[in-house]
């Protein structure tokens, strides 16, 4: 008998020896061939218990598979999330990062270091294959600024970190405090002069290549696709005709009327003539005036009345990111547009100012959006809990008006389904076509006269033949005055110029000149653009992978000037060939098209306001589908 038993007691050792054995194997098998799923593995192993539904373990878990992505958007622009993370390694010589395909912390404090590092040397590879540039212009390539903007000084002139009052240091904001945020924010973020010097912005944060249906991974910056401005539109046509956002959970009224919307756009009357708009600089002008008058019949918006300011509800009036603080004074007090009843709704507006959010939880310095994007997590998480319009459509009825240069960083993770109106619209960087809406940067000036100094010389009074002035943001701008920097009469290039009251020397130029230079900095989008149609100026947009504002609308090659930026050497021919009749042509338009381009306090019929709603309301009707 205890023979017996002792041969158990054999056979059960031998059994429990194999299991460790194979255990350690298969831990061993996954740390040399670096699995996708090791993460999940090494966590199982190292707790030795199996999660119950209801703890915390399990959720975390459910929470890393449901982040895992499958790349098959139309406009996606990345790779898969393994590749990416295998070429950044290579790149920047990490052997540590990861091949695990579930998606990190966004902005951890390593990934955004390691980010820092590879995007600086790319910034000077990029300048190399561009031009070649002395050691001290490749020196200031590396030389990571804030973007600033100074009421006193040239719009465009960076300063390197702001002297007066720095924003304090924010704890992650929780979902009960969210609406607090106020009482923890200095009164400089409120004032009227706080309003004319604008956030600061580090480049040493540059969001990489995205497709916009993953968070930001670290990759180092290849040589780039260029995506034309042709291409861009042929992009949108197809977003349009075969793009859909998500089904709604359950069916409304508001669906059908959608949907009818779309119908009779798409077989809207020719439009022969009319006097308001002047058919050659829109990309059809008979769908714009059917879609127009659709939007001013049908479209009703039910603004969220949650949260306080200033990162909610606080608009500001002055400065290159004016843009969203002027639509979001002038959505909250519309009367036509807005609706108390949010079942009627077509859209739903999410009023936060993306500036503000900088200026409140960006802890100088340390490159991490971590609080910015957590604040926009407990935010939404907010709304969803309270009601239950964003739950129905996963927020794809919702919008939302952002032009700091990072909000489409900010903005991917949880408000990525939301139609987006950016500044920032960069093809590379997540921009969707058929649901984003580029959205313009307007440097406004006075806050009680939007419109001042409009217009500028005659034709046959502009005495030269391009300008540019600005400081060396990125690396275009270095190139550009490499080659055209005191090296032409007729090409009136500058670094920064000297400072006047109100910009008077920029003003000056701009008025008298035939063509306006816009330059991108560290990102696509800069205030130049409308300035110049402002001005009456030919704008010449140097800015690969730019989307130009409204481009559901307007046809850009009909009033304003490309240039790829591996063309800066031969700006001067490419202007010149542009015959007498054709410049004559293009100013018409730049003067037709201006109106979409002004703030009123009042708002008129295609003003900016109305524009901006305009273009969120066509890509909600042709991306609307209805409960299957």
């Amino acid at each position: 008998m205890g023979q017996k038993h002792w041969s158990l007691f054999h056979l059960e050792m031998k059994t429990l020896l194999w299991l460790i054995g194979i255990t350690f194997a298969v831990f061993l098998a996954c740390q040399y061939l670096e699995l996708p799923y090791r993460n999940a593995l090494f966590s199982l192993l190292s707790t030795w218990k199996v999660p119950t539904s209801g703890s915390s373990a399990f959720q975390a878990i459910a929470e890393n598979f449901n982040n895992v992505k499958i790349l098959s958007q139309p406009n996606s622009a990345v790779e898969h999330a393994l590749e990416v993370a295998n070429k950044t390694k290579r790149s920047c010589g990490i052997d540590t990062l990861p091949r695990a395909s579930f998606v990190s912390k966004p902005g951890s404090q390593q990934n955004e270091s390691l980010r820092f590092e590879c995007d600086k040397s790319s910034v000077v590879e990029s300048i190399k294959e561009l031009g070649n540039i002395s050691a001290t212009q490749q020196a200031g390539g590396e030389n990571f600024t804030s973007r600033a903007e100074d009421g006193s000084r040239s719009p465009y002139a960076n300063s390197p970190s702001p002297t007066a009052e720095k924003a304090p240091t924010y704890l992650t904001p929780p979902l009960s405090t969210i609406t607090k945020a106020s009482s923890n924010i200095t009164n400089s973020v409120l004032s009227h002069q706080h309003n004319k010097t604008n956030s600061m912005k580090e480049d040493s944060f540059r969001p990489p290549q995205n497709d916009g249906s993953t968070p930001y991974k670290n990759r180092k910056r290849k040589k780039k696709k260029v995506t034309t401005v042709p291409e861009m539109n042929e992009l949108l046509l197809q977003s349009h005709a075969t793009y859909r956002s998500e089904g709604p959970r359950w069916s409304s009224a508001v669906d059908q009327e959608l949907l009818q919307a779309r119908s009779e756009i798409e077989n809207a009357p020719i439009v022969k003539k009319d006097p308001n708009l002047y058919a050659p600089i829109y990309q059809n002008v008979s769908m714009f005036k059917r879609s127009y008058e659709l939007m001013e019949e049908t479209l009703k918006v039910y603004i969220y009345k949650e949260g306080d300011k200033p990162i909610l509800h606080s608009p500001f009036f002055t400065g290159i990111y004016s843009s969203e603080g002027w639509f979001m004074k002038l959505m909250e007090a519309n009367t036509r547009f807005v609706t108390h009843d949010p079942k009627k709704a077509n859209l739903f507006y999410l009023p936060y100012s993306s500036r503000n959010l900088v200026d409140a939880l960006y802890v100088e310095g340390s490159h991490s959006h971590d609080k910015l994007i957590q604040f926009l997590h407990d935010y939404v998480n907010m709304i969803a809990a309270k009601h239950p319009f964003w739950n129905r459509t996963r927020g794809a009825d919702h919008f939302l008006v952002a032009c700091h240069d990072w909000a489409p960083v900010e903005t991917q993770m949880h408000m990525g389904k939301c139609i987006r109106a950016l500044c920032n619209a960069d093809v590379k960087d997540g921009f969707v076509f058929g649901k984003d809406v580029s959205l313009p940067e307007t440097f406004v000036r006075d806050d009680l006269n939007p419109t001042k100094g409009l217009g500028g010389s005659s034709a046959s009074k502009r005495k030269y033949l391009a300008f540019f002035a600005g400081r060396m943001h990125g690396y275009v701008r270095p190139i550009l005055l490499q080659h055209w920097k005191n090296k032409d009469p007729d090409m009136k290039i500058f670094g920064e110029l000297p400072n006047t009251k109100g910009d008077r020397n920029y003003i000056h130029y701009m008025k008298n000149s035939r063509y306006c230079i816009c330059a991108k900095g560290y990102e696509v989008n800069s205030p130049r653009v409308v300035e110049a149609i402002f001005y009456q100026c030919i704008p010449v947009i140097i800015s690969d992978n730019f989307v130009p504002p409204f481009l559901e609308v307007l046809n850009w090659e009909s009033f304003s000037v490309i240039v790829l930026e591996k063309d800066i050497p031969n700006l001067k021919s490419i202007l010149l060939s542009i015959p007498e009749k054709r410049y004559l042509q293009l100013r018409t338009r730049v003067k037709r098209v201006r109106q979409h381009f002004l703030w009123h306090h009042n708002p008129v019929k295609y003003d900016l306001f109305h524009m901006i709603l305009h273009s969120v309301w066509y890509n909600r009707v042709f991306s609307a589908t209805t409960v299957k």
